[in-house]
């Protein structure tokens, strides 16, 4: 079985980024699945340089190199990924590892809007370019009007998103059987 990360772009508890995270890791079927921890401070150079990197990023930098994928759902806030993932990718950039280098890594968004997060999507895969993941490229799951579409439970009531993030699943544990 596989270890998979999964990162969401909120830190509210009951977000429902990390419901479909929650979601994606049960079709997955992942063995081990953790959440990432992205209640980092905010990058500054003069925090780094007086105290080092903190040991939170290097978890979270420890913890995407040991996972054998991992999952990253955001919301999108004025049309991109939220601020909170975009720290936290910043933090992991400035450790020595190369943490996301060819790890199979699957994008989703979850977003109040009728678009669902697809312009932040469109974004965060820019923002990955550097790090040299192997991101999926589809299919794209963009969960609109999101605070509807969970049970009590936290399973989507759509078989529409249900079918695409399966499929989405499907193609990340290939692309984990790939790497080897």
């Amino acid at each position: 079985m596989y270890s998979l990360l999964g990162i969401s772009g909120s830190l509210r508890a009951e977000a429902t980024n990390r419901k479909l995270l929650r979601e994606a890791a049960r079709l997955f079927d992942a063995s081990d699945y953790t959440e990432a921890n992205l209640n980092l401070p905010l990058y500054n150079t003069d925090l780094e340089t007086a105290k080092g990197i903190p040991a939170s990023v290097i978890s979270l930098a420890n913890e995407i190199e040991k996972a054998n994928a991992v999952i990253i759902s955001t919301p999108e806030y004025n049309k991109g990924p939220s601020g909170v993932l975009k720290n936290a990718l910043d933090w992991v950039s400035r450790t020595s590892q190369q943490t996301w280098r060819d790890k199979p890594v699957a994008i989703m968004s979850a977003s109040a809007g009728r678009a669902g997060g697809e312009r932040a999507q469109f974004v965060l895969r820019g923002f990955m370019v550097p790090f040299r993941p192997r991101i999926l490229q589809g299919p794209e799951v963009h969960l609109a009007n999101s605070n509807q579409q969970f049970d009590e439970k936290g399973h989507l009531i759509s078989n529409v998103y249900l079918d695409s993030l399966q499929e989405l699943m499907n193609d990340l544990r290939q692309e984990v059987e790939r790497s080897i």
